[in-house]
């Protein structure tokens, strides 16, 4: 379009917009059926020897071009006249924050006597209680010190025994590498075999396991109280020593270094969320490589929350009793009983 068409559009535009506000109302038929159209735009082509009329209609009827919707009748908001006697801010009471009453069942309340296990401890929301997580998050780390923990210098001198080592050099290969763990290194095969007794009925030993802890807490007094019954039983007792990083078939390579006819191998157990410091005793009839686990018994869940250190050590000597009477352990034991 060039510029006098634009301008001739315009002029049109301008004389129709002042013929609707000079206050001539367009007649409106009120039959909502019948609709009017007029033009509302005048094309003109400069160029053509006659106009042409382009024409666009409006279609106009009572309906409103928008309706607006709403849920409900509008309601007319009542406000209540201010007056000096009544207070501008009424004080609301505050309740105190509740948790849900707890709806156990009978099962479960007595599950909860005669176990440690997180069972029945509620909720807020979605989410545990604070004291519930509060207690998972402790258990969790006492697990994890559990592991990565130390035995003391000063317990291994109370109990006066030696230490030799696994071919596990360090923590992370300790956890990753269970067979190193089943085998002693070159220097600490060379240490048993001088310091111990050679073939004696019963060999006792120690390692930390995966729990420094349990053997911190409990080890001492287990001990003794072995020692105590297998003298009263008159039982000849070897060379007690300390395994560093050992794993429970080390007593096999053990059995084959000092040919013994019993072994008992106080170990710490896999920590869990309820105790990082349970104890393992495991008692093999003469352990060689080789052995399968069949052939191995264990007493296990030794600590102040199951098994007492000093009823588990005058257990063991009875134990180690039967073994030798029937010189067997693990199920064959138990058939030989039978």
């Amino acid at each position: 379009m060039n510029d006098q068409l634009v301008s001739m559009i315009t002029q049109l535009v301008m004389e129709k917009m002042e013929k609707n506000t000079e206050g001539q109302a367009p007649e409106v038929d009120t039959t909502p059926t019948e609709q009017s159209t007029e033009p509302l735009i005048k094309f003109y082509d400069a160029n053509a020897n006659e106009s042409t009329e382009i024409v666009e209609s409006r279609t106009t009827s009572l309906e409103p071009l928008i309706k607006l919707y709403q849920h409900g009748a509008p309601q007319q908001a009542h406000i209540a006249p201010a007056t000096f006697e009544q207070p501008l801010n009424v004080a609301v009471p505050i309740k105190p924050f509740q948790f849900e009453a707890d709806t156990l069942t009978e099962s479960v309340q007595a599950a909860k006597k005669h176990t440690p296990a997180r069972i029945g401890v509620g909720r807020a929301g979605t989410r545990p209680k604070t004291k519930t997580w509060l207690k998972f998050r402790l258990d969790h780390a006492a697990a994890v010190d559990a592991v990565y923990g130390e035995v003391s210098e000063d317990l291994l001198q109370k109990l006066d025994v030696f230490q030799v080592t696994s071919k596990v050099t360090d923590k992370e290969e300790y956890i990753t590498r269970p067979d190193l763990g089943r085998r002693l290194s070159d220097e600490s095969k060379t240490l048993i075999q001088q310091k111990c007794k050679q073939q004696p009925k019963v060999q006792i030993i120690l390692s930390n396991g995966l729990s420094a802890s349990a053997i911190e807490e409990n080890v001492q007094d287990v001990y003794l109280a072995l020692q105590q019954s297998l003298s009263n039983l008159n039982i000849e007792i070897g060379t007690t020593f300390y395994i560093d990083k050992g794993r429970v078939a080390l007593m096999d390579e053990i059995g084959e270094l000092l040919q013994a006819e019993v072994i008992v191998y106080l170990i710490g157990e896999r920590p869990g969320l309820v105790s990082a410091e349970s104890m393992s005793a495991y008692l093999c009839y003469k352990p060689r490589i080789g052995t399968v686990e069949a052939e191995r018994m264990v007493i296990s869940n030794i600590h102040k929350g199951g098994i007492p250190p000093l009823e588990a050590g005058a257990y063991l000597g009875t134990v180690v009793q039967k073994i030798l009477h029937y010189q067997a352990s693990g199920v064959e034991l138990v058939a030989k009983e039978g």
